[in-house]
């Protein structure tokens, strides 16, 4: 408090022991907790990635011609622990192509797939398949669709000829 009173007036000094004399003990509590917050400076470095154990495993094989101006491509590329990738392309987008690998769980992974304009569709015997559809369809719902289609044949639809007007 002296080295206040060394800096400032002792007509300043009073007002401001007046004002925290004054004021509720809540709300300095609330400033001092935000000047004490608002003092913590960032750690640095501490948005790196968590240090990891992962394996890396070299390169075998890497064949690639790489893509000429209609499109086509190849690729041909394993690794020393078995991982291998087949991939080729041709105009359009269209990609044909496998991939395998062994699971952690030592099962052996293979998928052949297509790209194209249908999208990506990947084969293998390791992915799930949508079951059968559980129940037949009614009768009286097939019966009331091909109803529903006689009458679509039936009616026929006039397009408008000529200009709108406004009114």
């Amino acid at each position: 408090m002296s080295e206040c009173r060394e800096k400032v007036s002792p007509e300043m000094f009073q007002a401001m022991m007046d004002v925290c004399q004054q004021l509720s003990p809540k709300f300095l509590l609330l400033v001092l907790v935000g000047v004490a917050v608002a003092d913590k400076r960032p750690v640095v470095g501490s948005y790196s990635a968590p240090p990891s154990s992962a394996e890396y495993a070299e390169i075998v094989k890497d064949d690639r011609v790489h893509p000429t101006a209609e499109g086509y491509y190849t690729l041909d590329m394993e690794t020393e622990n078995g991982i291998r990738r087949q991939e080729s392309g041709s105009e359009g987008g269209n990609q044909q192509g496998s991939y395998s690998y062994t699971a952690p769980d030592g099962t052996p992974v293979h998928v052949t797939f297509v790209a194209d304009e249908f999208g990506f569709q990947p084969e293998s015997d390791l992915l799930p398949v949508a079951p059968e559809f559980p129940h037949p369809i009614p009768q009286f719902v097939l019966d009331q669709i091909k109803k529903a289609e006689e009458e679509d044949r039936g009616t026929s639809y006039e397009v408008p000829s000529g200009r709108y007007t406004y009114a």
